[in-house]
């Protein structure tokens, strides 16, 4: 049958063999379902609707499309209307809804709101507040009519240089698989759906559908496959999104035991698994691995599934199991359910949960005195992206929200004067090169349709003539810098983006030197994805707020910071290192200057046959567990900002540390006092360094973490940090078990990874929990 024919045949209920019967889909009736569907129907429910390229389902003529039910959403699966299975939709995220914020013919708008990237959430450790955004979002996907939010994204920053770091959270799979938690069970309170996405190993962005990730067991199960067991346990997430990636060999969504095995039977997880949007190559092998659905669809996959069957090199059954997982997602969704959305989500009130998040998030990194903003009303506002300040990531991480506040219009409404000489000649310079930027990508999209989706460059910074120092100084209080980055998908980091540029370097130190000798203070806001090079230039203004990429309330949540309204409170969730080649994976990890983007290999086509390439077609993961801090603190490697770190407007004192081991749970008990002169929040972390065994161990993990309510002055918290005497455990390759050594531990209460207020200790008994091998 062809592809219209197979598509009009769908959209009619007639597909070969069926008749329209009295039996419907029901929560209590789908192993009847199934039993009832053809071959057919379960080939094209297991097969999604697909989108408008070559080799897809017909969307325009297969009944529930995602254009027909919520434009602009990522995906569907196809409606069998005899059996009174209806589609559902698939909306990407994760810093909010994304669809499309207009509809021909519709003089309505439907724009979502843009909330803060995954870095800046996981900076806020604090997951009640995670949990609060969730379920703001969640309320968007329910409202404008999806079922399931394609988020939250969990892997772990191997390096600084990955791409999609600004979704992902932390470099350690506590706060990683904590964070994802927190967002799953937000957004699933408005019983819509998550999937937590890419497993597993999902570290670049180059050649990210062909790469493979080669690394030893022990790390995959430590590290890369750790925050996702968190984040299927404490979320209980609908849907699973496999990696683009192969891991040891294997393309993730074909790879049975790390979706059967590992994912279903060791870590019992009951729900729905998808690819990525054309992720994986043989849809017999991911059928039999457990991969329930193939995301967008293809015609192709749909044929070979039947053809498996027919031949015998698929088992009906493993067919039927994954059609069932389907169903048992269907019924649970929204439109299953006749929900009537409305397509009127409570957008003001989302603007103020972004705000206010954002806040949390922030990590002021240094501070010689200079903020909060204290006598200081007229401000100089320097950097492209202090009039353009960057929301969120481009590609599928973006959201259609209807404005971003730029920190130029955050310090106005804050009631600050803004030099107009400056502003005026950066708003010139800034609309020209916007100009010419738009015209540049309508010209590559027409060649390129993902050109749209790739981040692209910012305008080179302004460098101020000495006369427009001087009076810029003359006019001012202070000056602010704001230095930015765009991120985005499907293309890894420069070295050039890490580093500053000559003339960001220029732009810093001259107006820093000009303020400085009139006696007058600079500070720097970082607007960024992901980590940058600081060490050289830190010194040199008097502060900087790392305010990452904030949604769209981004600039007035910044001068909230700035003006003391808000204390900050955030941690870095990712270590900064001097150097780039300081990280342990530097010289296993590709740079984005190195290869080009692969337009057929993205598609998921066959591309012409090469000698396989390091760092393009496969990594050697030759650092092992040693991830992050672990990697700087075993080799004794000093950083520009430690993991967990950040500065407060106050001080925080800690004492009475405490700890009780047992043989189920470690207890570690500590009064925080703020001890300053106005009102903040605190993280304590609390690591564990293990005693000398078989295994070669970190200097010290995190185990717990967690957040004081705002301490006013003088006001003090008890916190109980607890968790499971198993979290000591490392893998053991040798036995294939989870091992904890007995012996002395050390529990290190901290509020970083390198400042370490009481160390405390208790003895542990040993304890060994064999799994499966299957890696």
């Amino acid at each position: 049958m062809n592809k219209k024919l197979f598509a009009m045949a769908v959209a009619a209920g007639m597909l070969a063999g069926c008749q329209t019967g009295g039996l419907k889909l029901s929560e209590n009736n789908i192993d009847e379902i199934v039993a009832e569907m053809t071959l057919e129907e379960k080939a094209i429910l297991v097969v999604g609707v697909g989108m408008d390229h070559e080799d897809t389902l017909n969307t325009t003529a297969t009944v529930g499309s995602s254009a027909e039910l919520v434009p602009g959403a990522a995906g569907s699966t196809h409606a069998i209307p005899r059996l009174g299975i209806p589609s559902v939709v698939l909306a990407d995220g994760p810093a909010g809804l994304r669809i499309n914020p207009t509809r021909e013919g519709d003089e309505n708008t439907y724009y979502c709101t843009h909330f803060p990237i995954g870095t800046l959430l996981a900076s806020t450790w604090n997951q009640e507040l995670v949990e609060e955004v969730g379920e703001s979002i969640g309320e968007e996907v329910l409202e404008y009519g999806a079922d399931v939010l394609l988020a939250p994204a969990l892997n772990i920053h191997r390096n600084p240089l990955c791409g999609r770091n600004f979704e992902y959270y932390s470099e350690d799979p506590i706060v990683a698989g904590k964070t994802a938690a927190a967002y799953v069970r937000g957004v699933q309170k408005n019983d819509v759906g998550t999937s937590i996405k890419h497993f597993a190993v999902n570290s670049q962005e180059t050649n990210r559908t062909g790469t493979d990730a080669r690394l030893s067991t022990r790390a995959l199960r430590e590290i890369y496959l750790r925050n996702f067991e968190i984040a299927v346990k404490e979320g209980d997430p609908w849907t699973v999104m496999t990696s683009y990636n192969k891991v040891n060999g294997t393309y993730t969504s074909e790879y049975k035991d790390l979706v059967e095995t590992l994912l279903r039977d060791e870590w019992g997880y009951k729900g729905m698994v998808m690819t990525d949007w054309y992720g994986g190559s043989n849809p017999t092998a991911q059928m039999q691995a457990g991969n329930d659905m193939l995301q967008p669809g293809r015609f192709k996959q749909y044929q070979d599934i039947i053809d498996a069957v027919n031949d015998g090199s698929l088992d009906v059954a493993d067919l039927d199991r994954n059609v069932k997982r389907i169903l048992q997602l269907i019924v649970r969704s929204p439109r299953f359910k006749g929900y009537k959305y409305s397509n009127k989500p409570e957008l003001e009130e989302h603007a103020k949960v972004t705000r206010q998040s954002a806040v949390e998030g922030m990590v002021l990194l240094e501070n010689n005195g200079v903020l909060p903003f204290q006598n200081t009303k007229n401000v100089a506002v320097y950097g492209v992206t202090s009039y353009r300040f960057i929301a969120g990531g481009t590609g599928s991480g973006n959201v259609n929200r209807a404005y971003t506040v730029s920190l130029l219009d955050g310090l106005k409404n804050a009631g600050y004067e803004i030099d107009k000489t400056v502003s005026e000649n950066y708003e010139t310079y800034v609309a020209k090169a916007e100009a010419d930027a738009k015209a540049k990508l309508e010209a590559e999209s027409k060649s390129n349709f993902l050109a749209s989706f790739l981040p692209q460059p910012l305008p080179q910074e302004i460098i101020p003539t000495a006369e427009e120092l001087k009076a810029s100084v003359e006019a001012n209080d202070a000056a602010i810098i704001t230095l930015g980055r765009i991120s985005g998908e499907f293309v890894d980091r420069t070295t050039a983006n890490f580093n500053l540029s000559a003339e960001e370097r220029q732009l810093v130190n001259d107006v820093t030197a000009a303020y400085h000798a009139a006696g007058k203070k600079v500070v720097v806001v970082l607007n960024v994805g992901g980590v940058i090079e600081t060490a050289s230039w830190k010194n040199t203004p008097d502060a900087i707020l790392l305010a990452w990429q904030a949604g769209q309330e981004g600039g007035n949540s910044v001068a909230d910071v700035l003006s003391g309204k808000e204390n900050p409170s955030g941690k870095l969730p990712m270590t900064w290192p001097v150097a780039l080649e300081d990280h342990g994976s530097t010289k296993n990890f590709p740079r984005g200057e190195q290869f080009e983007l692969n337009l057929s290999a993205f598609m998921g086509k066959d591309a012409e046959k090469k000698e396989e390439r390091n760092l393009f077609d496969y990594a050697n993961y030759e650092e092992g567990i040693y991830v992050g801090y672990r990697w700087f603190d075993k080799n004794n490697v000093a950083v520009s900002y430690p993991f967990g770190y950040g500065l407060s407007y106050t001080a925080f004192d800690y004492s009475g540390a405490l700890v009780e081991a047992s043989d189920d749970a470690v207890t570690v008990t500590v009064k925080v006092t703020n001890s300053g002169k106005v009102a903040g929040k605190e993280v304590v972390q609390v690591y564990a360094t293990a005693p000398k065994g078989t295994l070669d161990k970190p200097v010290k993990e995190l185990k717990a973490y967690k957040k004081t309510k705002t301490l006013e002055p003088g006001e003090s918290q008890v916190l109980v940090l607890k968790f499971a005497t198993s979290d000591l455990a490392s893998f053991s390759e040798a036995d294939n078990a989870w091992v904890v050594d007995e012996g002395e531990y050390k529990f290190l209460v901290a509020s970083s990874s390198r400042d370490i207020k009481a160390e405390l200790t208790a003895n542990v008994k040993g304890q060994k929990k064999e799994v499966k091998k299957i890696f």
